[in-house]
């Protein structure tokens, strides 16, 4: 009997997290009291107090969506109607649930709402709408700026949205959106006193520029045509290029090591070999010491690259922003020979000798390998300023 009304208890909390229609339609939620009034109908089509909050919640809510249909119609203002096809949507897709549970029976009598056809209404609410927006769109895209364009091509996507067939709207689409975009030419400058090939300037702007594209802004590393519209220049401009001479240095070590070489007797004060409890003659290692002559050839380079990213709005012809950007590289390379004997040498050093000397590289090579960390800082200036691109 007690795990009877343990489990009686747990199916009332249940049932209660469903969600009261009463304090819903209480609190004036009446489309809320409504979904709620439907769950617990589908449940339990007995549920008195359901079906109350459904018919009271649904003449309320009807009634006050009427009334405000009403109202926005004799207004008559022209931006109404978009509103005026949502509250006829919202009526629909409501009269569409409720059918789901009725007619209902609640004590002598049937609740069962009438069927209202909205579609009509809906149909020419929408038309209505779709004529504001375009209307108003067309308005927009006479202001000539970026923000109307791009309105415009929002308020065009309604209209679509709405009427799919009107009146040449995929020619505004396109014109709105292509209007809309802002379109940023990266380039790069070189300022300093060292000249790199047209390669260079090429890879300097492989950076996945792609990648910093959002819905209205595009960048672009060459103009596609004679006819495209710019808006930003972002340059690059390389100011120093640093190229240090070849440097070579030799470091000398002398490199010692005591080795185990044969035994010898260990001899008592009068020169006899001592013997050990059994008798046999005590022996001592021998050690010789092995030397080698380890010379080190050092050779280092460093290359640095400063400069700065520069933004510029071309509409004002102004420079929005400068960003410093550097980059830097270096070569070493480390040989050995030995001069001796190498077996006094330890297994890092023997290593060493093995290397061959490597010759230096060109000062291009220097530059070139600077490039991918160049790459990134000329990435992360522009992945920084992308709100000043607009």
């Amino acid at each position: 009997m007690k795990k009877v009304s343990t489990l009686f208890f747990i199916t009332l909390l249940i049932m209660s997290g469903c969600g009261s229609s009463k304090k819903s339609l209480t609190r004036g939620n009446y489309d809320e009291a409504i979904n709620r009034a439907v769950n617990n109908l589908r449940k339990n089509p007995r549920s008195e107090k359901d079906i109350l909050s459904l018919e009271q919640a649904m003449n309320i809510a009807l009634e006050q969506d009427n009334e405000r249909i009403r109202y926005l119609k004799t207004e008559g203002r022209a931006d109404s109607w978009d509103a005026i096809y949502q509250i006829y949507q919202k009526m629909y897709d409501r009269q569409m649930l409720v059918r789901t549970v009725t007619p209902l029976n609640y004590k002598d009598r049937t609740i069962e709402f009438p069927y209202v056809d909205y579609l009509a209404e809906m149909v020419i609410a929408k038309r209505n709408a779709a004529d504001f927006y375009f209307a108003h769109a067309k308005q927009l895209m006479n202001e000539g700026r970026k923000e109307s364009y791009r309105q415009a091509y929002a308020e065009f996507s309604r209209v679509k949205e709405y009427v799919g067939d009107y009146n040449q709207i995929n020619d505004y689409l396109e014109e709105s959106r292509y209007l809309g975009i802002s379109r940023a030419l990266i380039r790069i400058n070189n300022n300093s006193l060292v000249n790199f090939p047209q390669e260079y300037d090429k890879e300097l702007l492989n950076i996945g520029i792609s990648s910093l594209n959002s819905n209205w802004v595009e960048y672009y590393t060459t103009i596609l045509n004679e006819n495209m519209e710019l808006d930003y220049i972002i340059n690059v401009n390389i100011n120093n290029i640093g190229v240090s001479p070849d440097q070579q240095f030799e470091i000398d070590t002398l490199v010692k090591k005591s080795v185990e070489d044969g035994f010898e007797y260990l001899l008592d004060s009068r020169g006899n070999v001592r013997k050990d409890s059994l008798g046999n003659d005590i022996k001592t290692p021998k050690y010789k010491t092995l030397q080698c002559a380890l010379i080190q050839t050092i050779r280092q380079k460093e290359c640095t690259i400063q400069g700065v990213v520069e933004f510029v709005e071309l509409r004002n012809e102004r420079i929005l922003r400068t960003e410093p950007i550097a980059a830097a590289s270096s070569f070493e390379n480390i040989s050995a020979r030995a001069i001796g004997d190498v077996e006094a040498l330890n297994a890092q050093q023997k290593e060493m000798i093995k290397t061959a000397t490597a010759p230096f590289p060109t000062d291009f090579d220097m530059i070139f390998s600077c490039s991918d960390a160049l790459k990134i800082s000329i990435r992360e200036a522009l992945q920084r300023n992308r709100g000043i691109i607009l």
